[in-house]
């Protein structure tokens, strides 16, 4: 621990009273990670507002989330998205003319088809006079596309909409060097062969090397996991700490798969290849086994590893989205209310995955709820540090005072009640679609469980966040 703490010292500069804070704060939910599902709850008021209209979801579905460069590799992203949007059809049976707009979150857009909804849309058979757009908001990209709509059908100027999100990580675009790009496009421009040869002779063999892309922070230049794990060494959660949250993840994930509990799974036949029936990601190890991988990102001190990281993930998904008058007019159930949300943003240098714990507050807070009314808690994991340096800070009246500008804590979620059918480090984490699988395992989660609230939060890159409230649906 001195060792940690002396690196920790050194190198988080920004972070080092968080650091002397919380190393005296031991974690307190290790010994409660396996916590058993939580019980029914006495129903509470609902959240309607009087002069606005209520939005539902009816259904949302997604395709399997894969492990990148497996069984979707050779597909493009608007070939998921459309198998997203015609498994929501197939599903719900909702009329293609019904659907008044079409909105889609994605993160690194493949060029060929930068308004991926659009695209996706024809190819699903819409009709092409329902307009599509395609947003893009990091990790809460899906969220991004919910909230749109929601204030499109809220403000009454549609009356359905679907929104979703796709990532498509086995096949990102890699860009020629500036210096190759300049060239191609000065010999694009060239008129006599004298200037194209005069161009190719500046050429130089360092002009093919390629630009990758990096899960990195534009301003900063550092990494997401490389901040994950600074700041799971300010909040001192240790590496075992993140291990058994991990394990966690993957074991309640299996359950869930195995129970059948993952309802928003549609099957999908990749073209010319097998039909994908469930997530490849979900694989629970043991401590032992997690405890021999090495760190992934500050070495040799670092924490964060493979195993409590979340994977790079290709997947899409889809949200039928209505006004509540018009869903029972067209004789649909729906699963939930949309209730409030807020977007957050901080620092992106040391409080880049903090969003949880800027967020929660302010929308329970809009909703007039605490976090003992909430009966199912859904966050992303992007990192097990990550999730539990958010415990950490939620349940810290000095973090809340120093940092936030509140007077007290908002308090860290119960584990009973958090997460129950495992989250991105196990199911996958397609960075453009993940808001909706959280919105669909919250509504699920309540409908199974007779809870009536369910929090949906995510942190982003740019040190942003989300936060909503879904209110389950009368039986």
């Amino acid at each position: 621990m001195t060792s940690l703490l002396t690196y920790t010292s050194k190198n988080l500069p920004n972070t080092s009273k968080w650091a002397v804070q919380f190393f005296v704060r031991p974690l307190s939910c290790s010994s409660q990670l396996r916590a058993a599902p939580a019980a029914q709850t006495k129903s509470k008021k609902t959240l309607a507002k009087p002069n606005i209209r209520n939005v539902v979801v009816v259904d949302g579905v997604r395709i399997p989330f894969l492990q990148s460069g497996t069984s979707y590799k050779d597909l493009m992203p608007h070939d998921l998205a459309r198998a997203a949007l015609s498994g929501l059809l197939t599903r719900t049976n909702v009329p293609k003319d019904v659907v008044d707009y079409i909105i889609f979150g994605t993160v690194i857009q493949e060029v060929k088809t930068s308004n991926v909804a659009r695209e996706a849309a024809l190819g699903a058979g819409f009709s092409d006079k329902t307009p599509a757009h395609t947003v893009t908001m990091a990790c809460i990209s899906a969220n991004q596309a919910m909230t749109t709509g929601i204030g499109l059908i809220a403000s009454g100027q549609y009356d359905v909409v679907v929104a979703g999100g796709v990532e498509l990580m086995s096949d990102i675009p890699i860009r020629h060097s500036r210096k190759m790009r300049n060239m191609i496009l000065e010999l694009n421009k060239a008129k006599t062969l004298g200037q194209r040869l005069s161009l190719i002779s500046k050429f130089r063999l360092n002009f093919l090397s390629p630009e990758l892309p990096a899960v990195a922070e534009f301003s900063t230049s550092e990494t997401m996991g490389h901040s994950a794990d600074r700041l799971a060494a300010a909040f001192a959660v240790s590496r075992l700490d993140q291990d058994e949250y991990a394990l966690r993840s993957h074991s309640l994930a299996k359950k869930a798969q195995d129970e059948g509990l993952l309802s928003d799974v549609v099957p999908f036949k990749v073209p010319g290849r097998e039909t994908v029936t469930k997530d490849n990601g979900i694989r629970p190890s043991s401590l032992e086994q997690m405890a021999k991988l090495k760190p992934a990102f500050i070495k040799p001190y670092g924490t964060v590893t493979a195993a409590n990281s979340s994977f790079l993930t290709d997947g899409a998904s889809a949200m039928l989205i209505m006004a509540e008058e018009k869903a029972l007019a067209l004789g649909y159930k729906p699963k939930a209310y949309l209730r409030d949300f807020v977007y957050v943003s901080q620092d992106p240098k040391d409080q880049l995955l903090l969003g949880p714990t800027y967020a929660t507050p302010k929308v329970l807070e809009k909703a007039g709820l605490t976090m003992n009314d909430i009966d199912a808690f859904e966050f992303h994991e992007a990192f097990s540090g990550q999730i539990l340096a958010n415990f950490k800070a939620m349940d810290s009246d000095w973090f809340a005072q120093n940092y936030m500008g509140r007077k007290t804590k908002v308090g860290s979620p119960p584990l009973e009640k958090f997460n129950n059918w495992g989250g991105s480090l196990s199911l996958g984490h397609p960075f453009g679609a993940t808001g909706c699988r959280l919105v669909m395992a919250a509504a699920n989660r309540l409908r199974k469980d007779g809870g009536q609230y369910g929090l949906v939060t995510a942190c982003a890159a740019g040190g942003q966040g989300h936060a909503m409230i879904v209110e389950a649906y009368p039986k």
